[in-house]
């Protein structure tokens, strides 16, 4: 990509890229019954049971509270936790503030940023559980916790998550170009990426019905009703009368737009609230929001999937439990020289007598505008 366009081509780069922040973004309802658990090797059900009694029942609590307040820390809760995890496992990386080498952190990544929401709820539930049991319950045990609980309260039948994980020292907003998936990805790159984490392509269409529920802001998929193409203006694989509709819900961009105040649309009108498979039969309808969501009705590899949970929304839901639990076991620290049980979620722990220096590197721009335009040039450098 040339850094110096013309204006017109430069206006259409610029909207693109705010296009690419993930958002496995989600809403919540009723409880219901439980998926079968899957034993993972190093990871104990009920591993709480003697050092901490109470630790899962304090992060559900804190959980209904606070989606009892704000119904979008569910979906919330359940994106940070897949952004966590995706990267360098489920070490609760993202939630860290700064670290000793001063690199700067995941949470700064224009794909995270202003996007995460639900961080004060896993901070309540911390807190609650430091005054109760000090120093025991990890945060990412927390927030693996915290995704399963917020799960159910989207609709999905309840699971078992096993505990034993410590956090990471290491958070690097680097890690991420190249290495994650955004809404502007097809298939073959979706599958190569899943499957370098591990996770198979039936994983991938799963998880991606998390967008059952929650919504995605409107730079996120300008490039599909605006300047998709020099023959077409908007992209031809959408329902014409919805791709009217969210023309008229959302401006066409400006180079200087504010991602912030960006308008946030529903992922699934029908029923937004609700963890179910609705979001499949919109696939197949051609009205999905993001190009990644479209792509997975259009490839012959993973539309039968597609038609499979569209079909059976009991499949889709135990299928989706037991998604959430494999990834809630990617690169886990399970050993104490690996890890630690962070007293505060957002730092590392000193060491008793060690007093090092946090070296603070020059933050990236901080309009974010500018870092959408980052995580865009550097993001697919090695696609």
């Amino acid at each position: 990509m040339r850094l110096f366009e013309p204006t017109g081509i430069m206006s259409r780069r610029l909207s693109m890229a705010m296009l690419f922040v993930l958002s496995l973004v989600l809403a919540l309802a009723p409880r219901t019954a439980v998926v079968e658990a899957v034993v993972v090797d190093g990871l104990q059900v009920g591993y709480y049971n003697l050092s901490c009694p109470e630790a899962e029942q304090v992060v559900r609590d804190v959980v209904d509270a606070e989606v009892a307040m704000n119904r979008s820390i569910a979906p919330g809760l359940i994106r940070i936790f897949f952004h966590d995890c995706f990267i360098t496992g489920c070490d609760a990386s993202i939630l860290l503030d700064e670290t000793p080498a001063g690199d700067v952190p995941e949470k700064e990544s224009s794909a995270n940023g202003f996007t995460l929401v639900g961080l004060r709820t896993i901070d309540v539930a911390k807190t609650t559980l430091e005054a109760m049991c000090p120093r025991t319950v990890s945060c990412s045990d927390i927030l693996a916790f915290a995704a399963r609980d917020a799960a159910v309260a989207a609709g999905l039948p309840s699971y078992e998550v096993g505990g034993g994980r410590r956090d990471g020292v290491h958070s690097r907003m680097d890690d991420l170009p190249g290495n994650f998936p955004v809404p502007g990805h097809t298939v073959p790159r979706l599958t190569e990426l899943f499957a370098s984490r591990g996770l198979s392509q039936e994983d991938l269409v799963t998880l991606s019905g998390a967008h059952s529920i929650g919504g995605a802001h409107c730079f996120m998929f300008s490039n599909r009703i605006y300047g998709f193409s020099k023959t077409s203006e908007v992209d031809p694989s959408l329902d014409p009368a919805f791709a009217e509709r969210l023309r008229k819900l959302c401006p066409r961009p400006k180079p200087d737009d504010n991602p912030q105040e960006s308008r946030k649309v529903p992922f699934d009108e029908r029923t937004s609230e609700k963890l179910d498979n609705v979001y499949y039969q919109e696939l197949l309808e051609k009205r999905s929001l993001l190009t990644s969501d479209n792509t997975l009705a259009l490839d012959p590899k993973t539309r039968p999937i597609v038609e499979r949970y569209a079909k059976d929304d009991a499949l889709f839901q135990k299928k989706f439990g037991e998604a959430m639990q494999k990834v809630s076991a990617l690169d886990v620290l399970l050993r104490p020289d690996q890890g630690q049980i962070r007293r505060d979620c957002h730092v590392v722990n000193k060491a008793r007598g060690q007093h090092f220096p946090i070296i603070r590197w020059p933050r990236p721009p901080r309009h974010p505008m500018q870092q959408m335009l980052n995580w865009f040039i550097r993001g697919f450098q090695q696609d």
